[in-house]
């Protein structure tokens, strides 16, 4: 990679943010795993993790106006931000109408795709340590992108089920909406990963 400025204020603000992602996947698969009363107990931490992202988001937007040299082009820093609190977003929204529409067992399924929205998100830190330390992000990026379309074919083929069986109409919409909830949470790893992709290459 070239030489980027030294200013790392930036790549410390991506991974504070990057810490509370892998907490918050960490809490959501951990909530999926112990069922619907451990779901309902681990929201407001949701909540809590969501408002400090925010927080941190915040701060590289505000960081981003008073800096004049920026590690690279501060179009990407601020998509970077924005993709990256989107999957935080994502995570809380699931947790909340998981709790809210009283999904209660949890499908297999939904513990399935909590799982790869785990490892999408451990792909992403790793992926983002490595743009820091100008190593290849390849790898990591190509991940989230297998388990994006892992996610995607667990989802359709969960939908296809939904419709075909006999389940109350209600819970059916209840589950449905989950499952592509959790699965767009996915979507948006990868968009984050295209970010990270994007920069290396215009560093390279």
């Amino acid at each position: 990679m070239k030489l980027l400025p030294k200013d790392e204020r930036f790549f410390d603000l991506f991974q504070q943010h990057m810490r509370l992602l892998c907490q918050s996947s960490a809490l959501l698969i951990a909530g999926l795993r112990g069922g619907y009363e451990r779901m309902s107990d681990i929201s407001k931490q949701m909540e809590a993790l969501e408002r400090s992202g925010d927080e941190v988001i915040h701060k590289i937007f505000r960081t981003l106006q008073s800096t004049f040299i920026t590690p690279f082009d501060p179009e990407d820093i601020q998509t970077l931000a924005t993709t990256l609190d989107n999957v935080l977003d994502s995570i809380e929204d699931a947790t909340f109408r998981i709790v809210a529409y009283r999904l209660d067992p949890i499908p297999e399924p939904a513990v399935e795709l909590g799982r790869m929205i785990d490892d999408c998100c451990q792909a992403l830190s790793r992926a983002l340590a490595a743009l820091r330390d100008r190593k290849p992000v390849w790898d990591d990026c190509i991940e989230v992108n297998r388990l994006e379309n892992e996610a995607d074919a667990v989802e359709r083929t969960v939908v296809g089920k939904l419709f075909g069986s006999q389940i109350e109409p209600i819970a059916l919409i209840k589950q449905k909406e989950v499952f592509e909830i959790l699965e767009n949470t996915t979507d948006i790893c990868e968009d984050v990963a295209d970010v990270i992709q994007n920069v290396a290459v215009k560093n390279s």
